[in-house]
């Protein structure tokens, strides 16, 4: 299989952190998606992120009583807070990766630093993800591309030369890449997703799949169908189960979908496929249903006056009008080409001109 096939009409469904550091919780994730998967047959990977919390932090920002104000680092401060809550243990990823396969998903994951490249490595998962803030981090880049796995970048805030200069460090070390449309606002309107992006970079990148990681959250039809016939071929989200009361979350982030969110967007998917059809770089199969109906609309030819046997038949004895007499072997005013022609036999006037005739 061509390693660029895995891209093609993938979904991936981004876990993140929102096992908030629970294995339990993680693999009812699992599990609830899964079923969605199965039921509208699509080829879905459930995306982790992983981390070596340990050393991905500085010390120094980690641990209370280091005299650092995180206070005044407000963003930066929850980010740093939520994965060191949220961490989970190198063999409980290694086991939430052997459940997402169990469950006839693909795992991949999002490593945020070197270490987590390795951990790719070591559970054997087929492809990488890089996000829209790594797209020029060149010491997780090169890391990233010794493991020759094939991978899906997003694009959100980058500028024309961050993803070239991307797209050319992966294509000159002959690594497959899928690009993603990606507006990083989490949650994004719907006058924020820029759609059209998708046929720039189409129209930009010819040989690489484009895709689409969003994150709007107002309906999860519009942006698959819109995006499906503007060619994208991959797609990401991310996703969420509600959380108990009390806890920490209290609530399920705009940005995340539920399974029967993620639901109606595969549905979406195979209502666009439905519509758009397979005929990409070839004229269309035109089936009998169609020819039929078009013949019924057809104009046959019809003799303006007698005619007798082994006189010249030209354009201008014929007139057409409706109906067009298909089965009597009638001519239409779409194939008589003849000025030649010999009646075979005496013809009446308004009778219709059938091949049996000259």
């Amino acid at each position: 299989m061509d390693q660029y096939d895995i891209f093609e009409n993938l979904f991936v469904l981004e876990l993140a952190n929102n096992h908030w550091g629970s294995l339990k919780r993680a693999k009812q994730i699992v599990r609830e998606f899964a079923k969605v998967v199965k039921q509208n047959k699509v080829k879905a990977a459930i995306k982790l992120q992983f981390r070596d919390v340990d050393n991905f932090i500085h010390k120094d920002f980690k641990q209370e009583g280091t005299g650092v104000d995180l206070s005044a680092l407000p963003k930066r401060s929850r980010y740093i807070q939520k994965t060191c809550k949220t961490k989970l243990l190198y063999s409980e990823m290694e086991e939430l990766v052997e459940y997402i396969k169990k469950h006839d998903c693909i795992p991949m994951s999002t490593p945020f630093d070197e270490q987590s490249v390795d951990w790719c490595v070591s559970m054997n998962l087929p492809l990488i993800k890089v996000a829209s803030s790594d797209i020029n981090d060149w010491l997780l880049l090169n890391k990233i591309a010794s493991t020759k796995k094939p991978v899906i970048l997003s694009t959100g805030g980058a500028n024309d030369k961050q993803i070239d200069d991307v797209v050319k460090f992966f294509y000159n070390r002959n690594i497959p890449i899928a690009l993603n449309h990606c507006v990083s606002k989490y949650p994004s309107e719907d006058d924020e997703l820029e759609l059209n992006q998708i046929d720039y970079l189409k129209h930009k990148y010819p040989d690489v799949v484009i895709g689409l990681s969003t994150h709007e959250y107002h309906d999860w039809h519009s942006s698959m169908l819109i995006s499906y016939a503007k060619g994208a071929r991959t797609w990401e989200r991310h996703i969420d189960i509600p959380y108990p009361s009390g806890h920490e979350q209290k609530e399920v982030s705009k940005y995340c979908s539920l399974p029967n969110q993620i639901d109606q967007w595969f549905k979406a998917y195979n209502k666009a496929v439905e519509m758009c059809g397979t005929s990409l770089m070839s004229r269309r199969i035109i089936d009998q249903k169609e020819s039929s109906y078009l013949e019924a609309l057809y104009r046959g030819l019809y003799l303006k006056r007698n005619i007798k046997k082994g006189e010249k038949i030209s354009v201008s004895d014929l007139y057409s009008a409706v109906p067009y007499q298909k089965e009597l072997g009638q001519f239409s005013s779409r194939d008589f080409i003849e000025d030649d022609a010999i009646a075979l036999h005496n013809l009446k006037k308004d009778s219709p001109l059938t091949r049996q005739d000259i």
